[in-house]
């Protein structure tokens, strides 16, 4: 017994050491920076440019622009299978992208849905996803400075609610796992809760966000 209870000791003491890797203002200036690319790729693929001021803003560190690339690559997926979740976003969810505060808000709640079963990579995945849906519609409406309010909402979300979970997997590097590092071929099986918890978010989630408190 007093083997077993030293053993739960020292494993507790390594998990408060993982834990204490990463500090939470790096988790969430990294999901910003992350959020950034991720803007920036959609943007060129709907033919919207951004000033060079925000290109320059993409990540610097070589983990860190595996990450994007993954992260993109698994977005491609996602919005591959499910392609009508992530256009006309602002139009779906009936906000106007002219006023940052309801484009936040809108933000926040749709991903407070995405995570309301749980965590996992695929809903994390799907976050980005409508981040970049709704930055495209800010910058085709006229709206390009609300793209700062899209990562700023998304570096909150994380700092609220992800911070731990990133923590407890080492960081935004476990992400890579989802895919063959040979060619980027996304695996399959982290999509299902993805799909599944967004199936219906879109059609749901303007009553959602304009309820009363």
């Amino acid at each position: 017994m007093e083997v077993l209870r030293r053993s739960s000791v020292f494993a507790s003491d390594v998990l408060d050491v993982f834990d204490r890797s990463l500090t939470e203002k790096e988790l969430v200036s990294q999901s910003k920076a992350l959020c950034r690319d991720y803007i920036l790729s959609r943007l060129n693929q709907n033919g919207l440019g951004w000033s060079k001021i925000e290109l320059n803003l993409s990540p610097s560190n070589a983990a860190l622009a595996e990450v994007s690339l993954v992260l993109l690559c698994l977005g491609d997926e996602l919005e591959c299978i499910q392609p009508y979740l992530y256009r006309n976003v602002a139009r779906q969810l009936n906000i106007s992208v002219a006023m940052e505060s309801m484009v936040s808000d809108a933000f926040i709640g749709v991903a407070t849905e995405i995570f309301s079963t749980g965590i996992t990579w695929g809903k994390v995945v799907s976050m980005f996803a409508v981040a970049g849906a709704l930055a495209v519609d800010c910058v085709r409406l006229g709206h390009a400075t609300t793209v700062h309010i899209l990562v700023d909402s998304l570096g909150q979300f994380v700092r609220k609610f992800l911070v731990p979970w990133l923590k407890r997997r080492g960081g935004w590097a476990e992400i890579t796992k989802c895919v063959v590092k040979k060619d980027l071929a996304p695996e399959h099986h982290w999509l299902s809760s993805a799909i599944e918890s967004l199936k219906y978010f879109l059609t749901t989630m303007y009553v959602y966000i304009m309820k009363e408190p």
